[in-house]
């Protein structure tokens, strides 16, 4: 049933005296609790840690809920039993918080106190708790709160005669709270998704001073235009709260609606000047958009009021969870049309999720806000697809910045699903462990949540030795401890190998993917349609010369697409990588004329011989001449790869290298080729110098057979 306005504010007036006594109701200090570092195994014992978390204010969809428990029914608190969710596992340590001051909350009063709320997932979405499958989506486990409101005097003078019995009223939303709209026996409650227009100017303020306990004005500076905003912008209640709950308790109204209009603005010349060209150089930006958790509304990361800087960069890590998850097939995928994220475009999430439900699995698990790409990444099929072309240049490279030394949440089976595991899945190309995407999601390992946990799940099966019943247990256990590996190396072959075993439904994506676990200072902007070869050659340019340097002193053969110096996409996707190459010579680009050159020293004139049958490791010998002279001097070389190099003189690009993280010796490649007018270079293969006493004796000899010299590489 639904209500003319006039008749919503009239009895939205009538209830005003509920709020009197909701405000002695129990209050706690806003807090969440931190759990120990080194608890890596013992999942169960972090369960108190993650239900002593405590919450301010959550809003959910569903409503203030008022049932009829007869005129006889003794009021008495909810004892109801509640099962108390167990928390995730979490792959390395569980930290779940960090304890907040009001140093950290610069806009609330300390003489505010606000009350404790529960959401359920049957509340969220009529499912029994007892039916969920992961604990940590059953509910939000705070106190329970009751109140007998019918005996109070005044509320039922002002209800119709029909109403008149006793209530039991459960706060499980205390944004939605105190305001109950009955007409005769039909219930009917303010929600979330009240529009503002409903409720009008006055309403909306009443309904913000009883939820965040203050006693504002329409006299008061700003308030009444902010008020007017959300109405104009066509706001459901959840949205308005959003969107100014940060800067409900400022200390200055006369300021503040300048001060919002200057967290806008700021952001759209951040964006604006993060993209020159066809590059981001910006790529540390954070993410446009957040889901706030405790609203349940996806809003702009300005209207946070949240600074993102380096000082403030580990607190924001703590506050924000973002959430990576493996893709499911079409047919098991469904568009949800939703207010969280006010119906701007349709949510792809499987079949058998929920959002409610892992939006009360990340509130158990301390996080404030929430980055998921179907709700904050713009997305296909709504009604501006122009603006969702725009948006994604920028936003999909600068995903990984969301990732990045992050308390990042993996759904392993998918959106929101319970962990399971069974033959097959991880040959899947929707395993999470091959997604494209995924490589640059792997968070800090310490941090890293690892979410749709159950009590059967295999996070919790039994090993021995690292062994485990199955095969395919000791497998998947292989796979979170290799992501970790992974993690902690930023080498330029790890990334480019570990995208060698992933797949994207746009191939385009696996370049894209990479740009992030580069640690580029410039990453390239995103076109969903480009080439891979012009994709790869924009990821090539704004890679950091070093990791240049790498890519041309390694490929044992010339790039096939046009480019000799340097490998072609295909050849990195097809042919195995070297376990890590350290190098400090670099490849330089001239962004004017778009050339590259390297800088290195260089034998004019070598005569290779004895590779050119191709196979295996094959040896030869490199015959150089003095400078200047007729003494020859003759070494031991390698080719370790399969590529022929014919007998002939060649132009050698000289360099040494320390192979491995903690090198005990030098190695020594050579890069030969041939060299052309205008001081440019060709490049036929490569060649090594492996011999700890061959790499010692050249380096003995460098001055009398090597010259620096910077070539243009072709």
């Amino acid at each position: 049933m639904s209500l003319a306005p006039a008749k919503v504010q009239s009895l939205y007036s009538s209830v005003m005296s509920i709020q009197n006594h909701t405000y002695s109701i129990v209050s706690t200090a806003r807090t969440i609790g931190a759990s120990s570092p080194d608890a890596t195994s013992e999942c169960d014992d972090t369960h108190n840690k993650i239900a002593s978390s405590k919450l301010q204010v959550i809003l959910q969809h569903g409503s203030f809920v008022a049932e009829d428990v007869g005129p006889d029914s003794e009021v008495i608190p909810d004892s109801s039993p509640r099962v108390h969710p167990e928390p995730a596992c979490v792959v390395g340590s569980q930290i779940s918080g960090t304890t907040k001051s009001d140093d950290d909350e610069p806009w609330r009063p300390k003489d505010i106190i606000l009350p404790e709320v529960t959401i359920s997932a049957f509340t969220e979405t009529d499912q029994e708790e007892s039916s969920i499958a992961v604990p940590l989506q059953r509910a939000l486990v705070t106190v329970s709160l009751t109140l007998d409101v019918a005996s109070k005097k005044g509320l039922s003078e002002r209800l119709p005669p029909a109403q008149h019995w006793d209530f039991k009223v459960r706060f499980t939303s205390l944004s939605d709270n105190p305001f109950l709209l009955a007409t005769s026996r039909v219930r009917e409650t303010v929600t979330s998704l009240t529009p503002c227009a409903v409720l009008g100017i006055q309403g909306l303020l009443d309904l913000f001073n009883t939820t965040l306990r203050t006693s504002h004005s329409l006299d008061t500076p700003s308030l009444s235009p902010l008020l007017e905003d959300c109405i104009a912008n066509s706001y459901d209640f959840g949205m308005a709260y959003s969107r100014l709950r940060r800067i409900w308790y400022t200390r200055d109204w006369s300021t503040i609606r300048a001060e919002v209009c200057r967290w806008e603005e700021e952001d759209q010349e951040m964006r604006r000047k993060a993209v020159v060209g066809n590059q981001i150089v910006n790529p540390n930006l954070a993410p446009r958009r957040v889901w706030d958790l405790w609203s349940n509304r996806v809003v702009p990361l300005w209207s946070t009021g949240i600074p993102i800087t380096t000082v403030t960069a580990e607190r924001w890590n703590l506050m924000l969870r973002p959430i990576s998850h493996a893709w499911m097939d079409e047919e098991d995928r469904a568009d949800v049309s939703t207010p969280i994220n006010g119906y701007e475009w349709p949510v792809l999430i499987p079949k058998d999720a929920n959002l409610n439900l892992i939006r009360i699995e990340m509130l158990n698990l301390g996080a404030e806000y929430a980055w998921l790409d179907v709700l904050c990444l713009r997305q296909k099929g709504g009604p501006r697809e122009d603006v969702r072309v725009e948006e994604w240049k920028l936003d999909v490279p600068t995903i990984g910045r969301v990732y990045r030394m992050s308390s990042v949440a993996c759904y392993l089976s998918g959106l929101g699903l319970p962990l399971t595991l069974k033959e097959g899945d991880l040959d899947s190309d929707r395993s999470w462990f091959r997604h494209a995407w995924t490589l640059q999601e792997l968070g800090w390992p310490r941090l890293r949540v690892i979410a749709g946990d159950t009590p059967q799940g295999p996070m919790h099966a039994r090993h021995k030795d690292g062994k485990y019943e199955t095969e395919l247990l000791t497998r998947f256990h292989e796979l979170l401890r290799f992501i970790d590996h992974g993690t902690l190396r930023h080498e330029v072959f790890v990334a480019l190998e570990g995208m060698q075993k992933r797949v994207s439904t746009n191939p385009v994506d696996k370049v894209a993917g990479l740009a992030f676990c580069l640690f580029s200072d410039v990453i390239p902007a995103y076109y969903e349609s480009q080439s891979l070869e012009k994709a790869w050659t924009a990821l090539l340019n704004s890679m950091k010369a070093g990791s240049r340097g790498v890519l041309f002193l390694w490929c044992p053969e010339p790039g096939n697409a046009g480019t000799k110096w340097r490998p072609s996409w295909d050849q990195i996707m097809v042919n195995p990588l070297p376990d890590g190459i350290y190098t400090l010579d670099d490849v330089d680009r001239d962004e004017k004329t778009n050339e590259y050159s390297c800088n290195m020293a260089c034998i004019e004139k070598g005569l290779v011989r004895g590779l050119a049958v191709g196979g295996g490791d094959r040896h030869g010998e490199l015959i150089v001449k003095e400078k200047g002279g007729m003494d020859s001097h003759r070494f031991k070389i390698t080719a370790t790869h399969k590529y022929p190099i014919l007998e002939d003189t060649y132009t050698l690009i000289l360099a040494y290298y320390l192979h491995g993280i903690f090198p005990s010796r030098y190695y020594c490649y050579y890069v030969i080729g041939r060299s052309l007018p205008e001081k440019r270079f060709e490049k036929v293969s490569v060649l090594q110098i492996l011999d700890e006493g061959e790499v010692g004796r050249l380096r003995d000899l460098h001055n009398d057979i090597a010259t620096w010299r910077r070539y243009i590489l072709v």
